[in-house]
């Protein structure tokens, strides 16, 4: 696989102007800049979209989710708690500890955990995951894609979690699983306020990218009318 060869692909899929994916990975020195992130880690993410990666561990993440998702750190005793009678986005903190739980996060194998965009990286080497931040006419391509070789129902898969679980936590396990699933993401309230409100994520995990990358040209984004038109609305509505 080659990283020119697929941004060439994808922009001829989805054109020039569309946005590149981002890409991470866990190395045992840093890739980007090292500086503290108070809060959710996506405040973050507006750097590393504009080309300037960043490289994170237990002490740099300062929320206790992000550290948990991610793999630095423990489930913190409040978490339950919070994410259920403060954020409410469980009806009872039991049923968070069961969640985390059946997620069995692995945790973190090297120091650092890098974000960078694709055009910043020689390599897939080491590469856990492909992360596209997609509008929906994107993501419709994309979600396409991932079933023209997969007939299973969980082919794209979109399950409740943090904007990080859904993100890092997902292609982590999968890649170990040696799974096909791809993940919809984005849909924590609490992680939305960092991203464009037109905007979801959309995860490959990389044992899973490593079969797309090369069905990408014979699926419906090359050739067809119908994605075509598609095409052309997503380069309209880039360029304005």
């Amino acid at each position: 696989m080659n990283v020119q060869q697929f941004i060439s692909n994808y922009q001829e899929a989805f054109g020039g102007q569309t946005e590149l994916p981002l890409v991470f990975w866990y190395s045992d020195e840093p890739f980007g800049s090292v500086s503290k992130i108070n809060g959710c880690l996506f405040k973050g993410f507006k750097a590393v979209r504009a080309g300037s990666p960043i490289s994170l561990n237990e002490e740099l993440i300062g929320c206790a989710g992000g550290k948990l998702y991610t793999g630095y750190g423990p489930m913190s005793d409040y978490i339950p708690n919070f994410v259920s009678l403060k954020e409410k986005y469980k009806q009872t903190p039991e049923m968070v500890l069961d969640y985390i739980r059946d997620l069995n996060i692995p945790k973190a194998p090297k120091q650092f955990l890098n974000f960078a965009r694709i055009d910043q990286v020689e390599s897939f080497d080491k590469i856990e995951g492909v992360l596209f931040l997609a509008t929906a006419d994107v993501l419709a391509g994309l979600t396409t894609w991932a079933y023209f070789d997969n007939n299973r129902e969980d082919a794209v898969s979109a399950i409740f979690g943090s904007g990080c679980s859904a993100i890092v936590t997902r292609a982590v396990v999968e890649n170990q699983l040696e799974g096909r699933r791809t993940f919809l993401g984005l849909f924590d309230p609490s992680a939305r306020p960092y991203f464009e409100s037109n905007l979801l994520s959309f995860v490959i995990p990389m044992f899973r990218f490593k079969e797309m990358y090369h069905t990408m040209r014979s699926s419906c984004l090359f050739d067809t009318r119908a994605w075509g038109k598609i095409r052309e609305r997503i380069e309209e509505e880039e360029s304005h």
